[in-house]
């Protein structure tokens, strides 16, 4: 059986406990063995982190200790998967540059706040977006500092309707990478747990979830 972790927590406004109770039976169907925590303190279980298949953070702003980040940031290094979405893994820890090396971004604006916009796949081979047709969601559209590195699979283009200068900008959305041995997968979608009731939304996640298991 492979072993998954879900650590959530940080601000409030990300609904991260009703984000986990959307993935985490999902893992379950999926033959993982969960477990959640509340506390980053989990990272410093050096033995179980790197026996870990998959670790999902649902953390938004807050701060981690340099132990803690070294705790994840070792594991993932050593071939444990990891993948999340929107603040929850994008905006964690704003202060902690070395683990938004390992994202491969890191949230920066969200113009305009909530609004209406168009996600556009632009892989349609690669597993988690396969199948799927560019789509709309009423959320916030993340403006992000991405790595160049980056496989993006959906991008998203801003109207420069509140910051006329990014006017036709285009935007990673949906992206893998590797960080060591480990594989990552990151989703700027998912801004609250309704957001998720969109399909293709929910699929990207549950499909990138898998993908970045080991």
């Amino acid at each position: 059986m492979k072993s998954a972790l879900m650590v959530w927590g940080g601000w409030e406004g990300h609904e991260p406990k009703q984000c986990v109770d959307i993935f985490a039976p999902y893992l379950e169907e999926q033959d993982f063995d969960v477990r959640l925590s509340h506390s980053l303190d989990v990272y410093l279980e050096q033995d179980y982190m790197e026996s870990l298949s998959l670790i999902v953070p649902v953390w938004t702003m807050g701060t981690i200790t340099g132990e803690q980040e070294q705790g994840l940031l070792a594991a993932v290094r050593s071939g444990v998967g990891i993948a999340g979405w929107h603040g929850g893994m994008g905006d964690s820890f704003r202060n902690n540059t070395e683990y938004q090396f390992m994202v491969g971004g890191q949230w920066v604006a969200h113009p305009g706040g909530i609004i209406d916009c168009v996600v556009n796949i632009i892989n349609h081979q690669d597993p988690i977006t396969a199948g799927l047709e560019d789509f709309k969601i009423h959320s916030e559209q993340y403006y992000m500092h991405v790595d160049p590195s980056n496989q993006v699979l959906a991008t998203t283009t801003f109207s420069g309707d509140e910051y006329p200068w990014i006017e036709g900008c285009v935007m990673p959305v949906v992206w893998k990478r590797h960080y060591g041995q480990g594989r990552v997968f990151y989703t700027s979608l998912g801004h609250v747990a309704a957001d998720f009731d969109v399909p293709e939304a929910r699929s990207i996640v549950q499909r990138g979830m898998l993908w970045a298991s080991r």
